[in-house]
């Protein structure tokens, strides 16, 4: 018995080995990188009466320009196509920010808000507690309930989740990535 917990355990340790070289970001990174052009359907799984009008609309994210450093995944909620997500890799892991356009391209007074990654997550998830940037940003345009965002990115198995929790507040929407959908147009600001 213990020479096969020796044997166990040390074939785990190898498999960790090879597995484990790369740091769990990045293989979150690289595993979303891998949807490059696809885009898929979602659905509002959690919300309250704030998020109405999204489970109203037809939601779909493209995972639309990918580099080395950098993914930016448009997220249109029916007609609207002025929301970007953007994750982008750090010296310690990664950053999400939100990039909030008017129809026009200009930028929303309340954009490019987000957080960086504290910790390494896992490969199934990523959270990004909200940084000093979106909550100033947040308190100069009445947001204060804002101020303790913390914003999720899943990818498990066959479903991409996003996921924003405060208090009083658990949003989340799935896409479904077994069902490919048409790429949508270019989100705004971005042609």
């Amino acid at each position: 018995m213990k020479k096969t917990l020796i044997l166990m355990a040390s074939l785990a340790v190898s498999a960790s080995a090879v597995a484990g070289d790369k740091p769990t970001a990045t293989d979150f990174f690289d595993r979303l990188g891998a949807l490059c052009g696809k885009a898929f359907e979602g659905k509002v799984a959690k919300g309250n009466e704030a998020d109405s009008a999204f489970a109203n609309q037809r939601l779909v994210m493209h995972v639309r320009e990918c580099s080395e450093s950098q993914i930016k995944v448009p997220f249109h909620v029916g007609d609207d196509s002025s929301r970007t997500w953007v994750i982008s890799k750090t010296d310690t892991g990664l950053r999400l920010k939100h990039d909030h356009r008017h129809q026009d391209g200009s930028e929303d007074k309340v954009t490019q808000y987000g957080g960086d990654t504290r910790d390494e997550g896992s490969r199934e998830w990523q959270s990004f507690p909200v940084d000093a940037y979106s909550i100033a940003n947040f308190q100069e345009n009445g947001l204060d309930k804002s101020v303790t965002n913390v914003w999720h990115l899943g990818l498990t198995g066959e479903v991409f989740s996003y996921r924003l929790t405060r208090e009083n507040r658990d949003f989340l929407v799935e896409f479904d990535l077994t069902q490919p959908v048409a790429t949508p147009k270019a989100p705004w600001g971005h042609d």
